[in-house]
């Protein structure tokens, strides 16, 4: 049974907690249980979350766990924490397999001297203040999340949950995190190297006929993509579809879809399933080269390197 401790901080934010659902459905059977889940705070009692909603928590006691996730708060302006919090932290990175941050939780890890000379991630709205405040820390908001060691750190809201099924893969191996990432309805598992950022929500339409030719081209990537069979899709003409498209997406159509075959084929890269020629083919790169030059101008790294840097951060 892994023993798992989540620290709730004061005003702690919703979203954090959620992502302890995906170790809970890691527990249905017939496979499970395999998570023990303790709910921690200083005192213990009820600790209230930033929405006014209260949490019955456990006081710290015993730092020894499998895992131990700090989470996080709602505010913009991160405060110092209490020398107790940091204490108990520091012992249970000590006691612990691994110790783990959910958005501005990697505050917490960095008071307590656990990122010194690591790298982290979080939010990327805290990115700067937390580049000033720990130097010693090598910060990179544009992950999902990473793991550096026996460490791991996560972006915001959402990306809680990408954390917590990598760390599930890491338990029970990649099924069962696929298992739960279906229980939770998850579009796809994004790994840790992906961008916060998606070129899918940059893009988002007003209309719907712009939305269901967004939704060709992700249907359709092996194909051309020609601004014509774009056009016939929204059932405009070519300049008024091109001119529509550009002023509901702010990019034009060869832009947008050249985004998306990245995004994609990114994420077929770092998963590591598919050659990079298969990968450029699926991705309507057509050829592995014009998919290097594109990888390129928008990552400065060819593919190959991407895909040793996704394996590097899994081991």
């Amino acid at each position: 049974m892994h023993r798992i401790g989540f620290i709730v901080p004061q005003r702690f934010q919703m979203m954090s907690l959620a992502a302890l659902t995906a170790f809970e459905l890691a527990n249905l059977p017939p496979t499970g249980p395999y998570y023990d889940i303790r709910l921690l705070s200083e005192h213990g009692g009820l600790i209230e979350s930033s929405g006014g909603m209260t949490l019955s928590t456990e006081a710290f006691d015993d730092p020894a766990f499998d895992t131990v996730i700090v989470g996080s708060i709602t505010e913009l302006k991160m405060p110092s924490f209490d020398a107790n919090l940091i204490a108990f932290v520091q012992a249970a990175a000590k006691a612990s397999r691994r110790i783990a941050s959910i958005c501005s939780g990697a505050f917490v890890l960095a008071e307590a001297g656990l990122l010194d000379g690591r790298r982290a991630t979080m939010h990327w709205a805290h990115a700067p203040e937390f580049r000033a405040r720990f130097p010693d820390v090598t910060t990179n908001e544009d992950r999902i999340f990473i793991n550096d060691g026996p460490v791991w750190t996560s972006a915001g809201m959402t990306a809680g949950i990408d954390l917590i099924l990598a760390l599930i893969d890491n338990d029970l191996g990649p099924d069962a995190a696929k298992l739960v990432a279906r229980l939770l309805v998850m579009h796809q598992r994004r790994l840790g190297g992906q961008k916060q950022h998606s070129a899918l929500l940059e893009m988002t339409p007003r209309s719907d006929r712009i939305e269901l030719v967004v939704a060709h081209i992700r249907r359709n990537l092996r194909n051309p993509l020609t601004v014509e069979e774009l056009a016939a899709v929204a059932n405009l003409s070519p300049r008024q579809f091109s001119r529509a498209f550009m002023a509901e997406t702010g990019q034009s159509p060869a832009k947008a879809v050249e985004q998306i075959r990245l995004e994609a084929a990114r994420f077929m890269i770092e998963q590591g399933r598919h050659t990079i020629n298969v990968v450029a083919d699926e991705t309507g790169f057509a050829d592995r080269e014009r998919m290097r030059r594109a990888f390129l101008r928008t990552f400065g790294v060819p593919a190959d390197v991407l895909r040793r840097n996704a394996r590097s951060e899994l081991r």
